[in-house]
């Protein structure tokens, strides 16, 4: 169906590590010239009702981007190991052709792999831990982009394992993942509101992403995807926006603090396991969803939802 896949015995990558490389450090001053022209476009319209920046948290931002990247560079050795042994191991050779359709299947199968990622670090309270970091701010422009997490470069790299037994080498996994990263900068805006009804059907666009920073009941865990939103719409977590966003945590942390911001969910994490007076108790802390508690006392996405249901627009895929 994708035409016939010629099999070499010797691959040689037609995208190396250095480029993968290079593509994100040479948009390092598009992001900053971007941050500095949307804040200038923020501090004329506040009256609008735009959140808009504030100094303190747009530097725990930077702060937090900069954390990220020198751990990615030693966390990226251990991503490509791991799918160099699977690649070794793989079940199809699809990813060795430069076929056209190819392409187009890596960049579908990495954007799906990247919303069970996403999605499974909203839903498992441990890996929420590594991710909650880049929600952590009550601000929502392109700086929130570089909030990245200190420790999902170590908790991420197993969801992209099925493209290396479906045989895509890890240069060009890394190569769609950086693509797929510099799709999603440009969402974290505030600036653009709407787009044509199509693009807003297929692609994650900033006023689904704004959804997905909120902490409105109704927006809690919604619209995972990366460079797609077809995902959320098929498997049920897709959500409108159709009442202001309100950003942040269900429970903000006052800090702008970057280690403070990286730390503080798995402190609340440890002190949970602490008190916990089972095993059963232990592993509800740590695997169910965030929010979970014993004895009827949780507050996951699910639990707030289902108190508040006509918060839900009809828009929405999930039966609650």
């Amino acid at each position: 169906m994708l035409g016939e896949i010629r099999v070499r015995r010797e691959f040689k990558p037609s995208v190396d590590y250095g480029s993968v490389s290079n593509l994100l450090l040479y948009s390092i001053p598009a992001f900053l010239f971007s941050l500095w022209l949307e804040r200038v476009w923020a501090a004329r319209h506040l009256s609008s009702g735009i959140r808009g920046y504030e100094n303190k948290d747009t530097l725990a931002s930077l702060a937090m981007g900069v954390g990220n990247v020198l751990i990615s560079a030693f966390s990226t050795l251990a991503a490509v190991a791991l799918w160099k042994v699977a690649f070794d191991h793989r079940l199809v050779n699809l990813g060795l052709s430069h076929a056209a359709s190819i392409w187009l299947v890596l960049f579908l199968a990495e954007d799906f792999c990247y919303y069970w990622f996403h999605r499974s670090h909203h839903e498992l309270r441990l890996l929420w831990a590594a991710h909650v970091n880049h929600h952590s701010s009550q601000y929502f422009n392109l700086s929130t982009a570089l909030r990245q997490p200190w420790l999902t470069p170590f908790t991420g790299p197993v969801f992209w394992l099925p493209l290396a037994f479906l045989g895509f080498p890890p240069e060009r996994i890394l190569f769609a993942q950086a693509i797929s990263l510099l799709y999603q900068f440009w969402i974290h805006t505030e600036a653009v509101r709407h787009l044509p009804a199509p693009l807003e059907w297929l692609f994650n666009t900033p006023s689904h992403h704004r959804v997905h920073h909120g902490k409105n009941v109704a927006y809690l865990d919604r619209n995972h995807g990366g460079v797609l939103i077809l995902w959320d719409r098929l498997f049920g977590t897709f959500e409108p926006e159709h009442e202001p966003v309100q950003y942040g945590l269900t429970h903000d942390i006052q800090t702008f603090n970057p280690l403070r911001i990286a730390v503080h969910e798995w402190q609340a994490l440890a002190r949970d396991v602490r008190r916990a007076r089972s095993v059963s108790e232990v592993l509800g802390y740590v695997f169910a969803a965030p929010g979970w508690g014993p004895d009827g006392t949780s507050q996951t996405a699910k639990d707030l939802r289902r108190a508040q249901p006509l918060q839900i627009h009809p828009e929405t895929r999930e039966k609650t």
